[in-house]
């Protein structure tokens, strides 16, 4: 059975659920992205960023944004977590957010700060819910410290580069850019944060669906607001891991030991579905299911289904 310790009870750190914080001592909300928790770990000073969500003595998940991405985007699932009595504690991964730059971070570094994390919040093991690039250091977690992991959904998720049939142009173009000019990408990037600040949702949204007109506003606010604040601070993550489709992510599908279970949009353009089930046929033991929809809106609709169907402890 996971241990979880709920927020309000954590001993070490500011209570973010009490009403000495700012809270309201009720579950976690939009509010508590903005005034995310952090914990240090390794030897370099390097702090990790999270906020949470959900129900806050529920089951443990861990919510791995995309690339790039942050922790904004896990209060998308809020509502899901609650109705199945989730904890959901989603962190900026590093580079990324508020968490502090790690270059040259490959995503067999994944423990080093998923570890602290779940001590920091009073957690033993969790689940794993990813969501599109996000998929490399869930894999990664699972093929390195399974003791760690209890499941892995990913929802959307990149397959490693060794079992992609055909990378999407475009990606191919950053992932070249990422290893070879990394200060040329660093600048495109900040270009399209300045866009993004001064245009609607649909140019963020653009990105991940092909009829940004069908996600509701409040979600397409939501995903502006959380490419924002992933390339705000630094484009350090965005780089170092767009740069993981050039070099490789040096982690194995056959080594994951933990159940993997997928998500996947018949019409993702971002991760071709037929990636998705290489990936699966490579993990000993997945399972893929396939949604009518494309690489956001299956997230849109998996949120729950990933919820529901997990085991309980």
């Amino acid at each position: 059975m996971t241990h979880s310790t709920p927020a309000r009870e954590r001993p070490n750190g500011t209570d973010t659920l009490s009403p000495e914080a700012g809270g309201s001592g009720a579950a976690p909300t939009a509010a508590d992205a903005e005034d995310p928790r952090t914990v240090e770990y390794g030897t370099a000073g390097r702090r990790l960023a999270y906020g949470e969500c959900g129900t806050p003595d529920g089951d443990p998940v861990v919510f791995l944004h995309g690339t790039p991405g942050s922790r904004r985007l896990g209060v998308l699932v809020d509502d899901a977590a609650r109705a199945a009595g989730i904890r959901v504690l989603a962190p900026d991964r590093p580079g990324f957010g508020r968490s502090t730059d790690w270059s040259g971070r490959r995503p067999t570094d994944a423990p080093a700060w998923v570890e602290p994390l779940l001590a920091d919040a009073g957690v033993e093991r969790a689940r794993v819910l990813a969501f599109s690039g996000g998929a490399a250091d869930a894999l990664a977690l699972g093929a390195t410290r399974p003791d760690l992991v209890d499941r892995i959904d990913l929802v959307s998720g990149a397959a490693p580069p060794s079992v992609a049939a055909a990378t999407p142009r475009l990606q191919r173009l950053l992932g070249r850019l990422a290893a070879t000019t990394p200060r040329l990408l660093g600048a495109i990037l900040r270009g399209q944060t300045r866009l993004a600040e001064r245009t609607g949702p649909s140019t963020v949204l653009a990105q991940y669906t092909d009829d940004p007109g069908q996600i509701p506003a409040d979600a397409a606010e939501l995903v502006r607001a959380d490419f924002l604040e992933a390339l705000g601070r630094s484009r350090d993550g965005a780089v170092t891991e767009l740069a993981w489709i050039a070099e490789g992510w040096g982690v194995s599908p056959a080594d994951v030991t933990v159940p993997v279970r997928l998500w996947h949009g018949g019409g993702d353009a971002n991760v071709p579905v037929e990636d998705a089930e290489r990936l699966r046929d490579r993990l000993p033991d997945a399972e893929l299911t396939v949604l009518d929809g494309d690489h956001l809106t299956t997230l849109l609709d998996a949120r729950s289904r990933a919820f529901d169907t997990a085991p309980r402890g």
